[in-house]
Parts: structure tokens; sequence; C-alpha cells
């Protein structure tokens, strides 16, 4: 265990019956950092920020926050706010009631923030909980979230209710008030394309294994693409790991782990194949559809990260 993360999991593993929701997932969150956690629905994000936020206890492995484990320590949880669309609510309480409860248990919250945050979002404070639009909802979230100023802040995708233009608000305010007040936030998404610049560390999950655990410069480095030819970018791409190929008629696509070499520039010279970049987005899908059950793809996995 690393004594300075904030976060700092060794092989952490969560079973439900016969279902193996995590398996040996080992990695550290430094403090006041922006971490990206990212996978298709079902690979095992939510249960990971379960077991971080003390909601659920591993079936083995070990995990430290903030030097403690989290479960049922008061010390730690304190210092945790999980901000989700769903979260449930009593079916009495409006927005403002939700508002007045949240310092009881956050005691970094910082009201005029709050506030600040309501008038962004144009939430009604006397409207009931059951009855707001999803939008509304995701907003109630991010208020919470934020303004919570929690030391580890997790947003397990709060924002899907908003639209384009406030989403906008929502990055605008989490990167400003980041700065002012940084702490470490672990946010999940599917909007990658939006939020891939905020990240420091990126954590990829497929399956409950972790694939990718790399910082924001590294993550250029971990793949590559080759286009050109359908046989000539099988042919120079013969001796590599390839995610994913994509075809159209006889042009082909393959995105290939690791960095390009010398031959394989040359390869690609004489053959009028193009290298070039993978972004994060399509970086994700395409280890979502490696073969990564096999020993010799995890392998691989693993030495691109370190």
């Amino acid at each position: 265990m690393s004594p300075d993360a904030a976060v700092s999991v060794r092989g952490l593993a969560r079973r439900y019956g016969e279902v193996r929701a995590l398996q040996d997932v080992s990695f550290d969150i430094a403090p006041n950092t922006i971490c990206g956690l990212l996978g298709a629905n079902g690979a095992g994000k939510t249960t990971l920020m379960s077991l971080i936020s003390g909601q659920d206890r591993p079936s083995a492995g070990t995990l430290q926050v903030f030097g403690r484990e989290p479960f049922d320590d008061a010390a730690v949880l304190t210092q945790l706010c999980f901000a989700r669309e769903n979260q449930a609510y009593p079916d009495t309480f409006a927005v403002r009631h939700v508002l007045a409860t949240c310092p009881l248990f956050l005691p970094h919250w910082d009201a005029d923030f709050a506030d600040e945050l309501v008038e962004t979002f144009r939430l009604p404070l006397n409207h009931k909980i059951r009855k707001l639009s999803r939008g509304q909802l995701s907003a109630v979230a991010i208020v919470a979230g934020l303004a919570s100023r929690a030391p580890l802040t997790f947003l397990d995708e709060p924002y899907l209710g908003l639209d384009p233009t406030a989403r906008r608000r929502f990055y605008d305010a989490l990167l400003r008030d980041y700065a002012e007040h940084p702490r470490t936030i672990l946010m999940s998404t599917h909007l990658i394309g939006e939020v891939e610049g905020f990240f420091e560390q990126v954590l990829v999950i497929d399956d409950g294994r972790l694939l990718v655990d790399a910082s924001a410069e590294d993550i250029a480095e971990l793949a590559f693409t080759v286009s050109g030819p359908a046989k000539a970018v099988e042919a120079a791409t013969g001796d590599r790991q390839v995610l994913e190929t994509h075809r159209i008629g006889g042009l082909a696509s393959a995105v290939v782990l690791g960095t390009p070499d010398a031959a394989m520039h040359r390869r690609a010279a004489e053959s009028g194949l193009e290298i070039g970049p993978v972004g994060l987005q399509d970086l994700i899908a395409a280890l979502g559809a490696a073969p990564h059950g096999t020993a010799e793809a995890r392998a691989h996995d693993q030495e691109a990260t370190r």
C-alpha cells in the first residue's frame, strides 16, 4: 500500500455468488487528482466506487482511503461524497431539504457555493425531489458533489440528464472550483470526448479487470492506428497485438497495442500505410473488444500501463 496515496488498492476482488464483479484490481490515486474511471456498462466501475466509498466490503484484497479502511470508519466516511443522478431521498424531501441536510454529513460543505450552483442550474428549491425532471435530478447531484468540497469526491455520471449547455456549465464549475480548492475526484463517465482533457490519471476497467492505469501523458503511448489497404495492414501488424480492426471494402484500420517502432514506420512507408494516434474513446472501445481473457493479452495490457 502507498502511504501517501488518497486511494490505495491491492488485489481487490468482489464476488456476488458466482459473479466476479472485480478481479485482482490494484492501483493508487494521488491526492488532489482528477481521475477518470472508464469502461462499458457492467464493467465494474460502480462496484469499485462502492468499495472505495465504504458502501460495500471487498471479497479479497486490501483497500485504504487516506491510509484507513473506509468501511464503517466514520473518520474516513466524513471525508467522502458520492454524487450520482439516482440518489434516493425521502419522498417528502424538496430540493431545499437536501441542501439543508448536506452540511450534517459533509463537514467541508460550502453553502455559498451551493447557492451559486443552484442559481447556475436554476433549481426550484421548493419542488419535491420525486417530481423533478431527470435534468434537475442531475443538477441536484452536481450541487451536492461540488459544494461538498469533500477531500475525495465520487462523480458517478451524475450529469447524464443534463443537456449539452448545462453540462458545459457543470464542467466550468468543476474545473474552476478544483483549481481554487484542489481535492481528489474520481469521475466515472461515458462522455469521454467531453471530459478526457480533465483527467490527470485514467483507469480503464473491463469485465472486472483493470486494463489501464496511466497518466494522461502516457495514454497516447498505449496504442496507435495503422490504416490503408487491408492486406498491407494485416502484414504490417502481424507480429503485434492488434486490439481491434475495422474494414471497409479493401481498406482497414487496426488499433495496435504499444508504440510504433522504427521497423513499423519502415513497413508503413514501404506499403503506403498511415500510422496515427488513437483517441481515448476509441482506445477504450478497442480495449473492451480485445480478447483480455488470455494470459498473453493481460500481460501485454499490464506491460503497457507501466
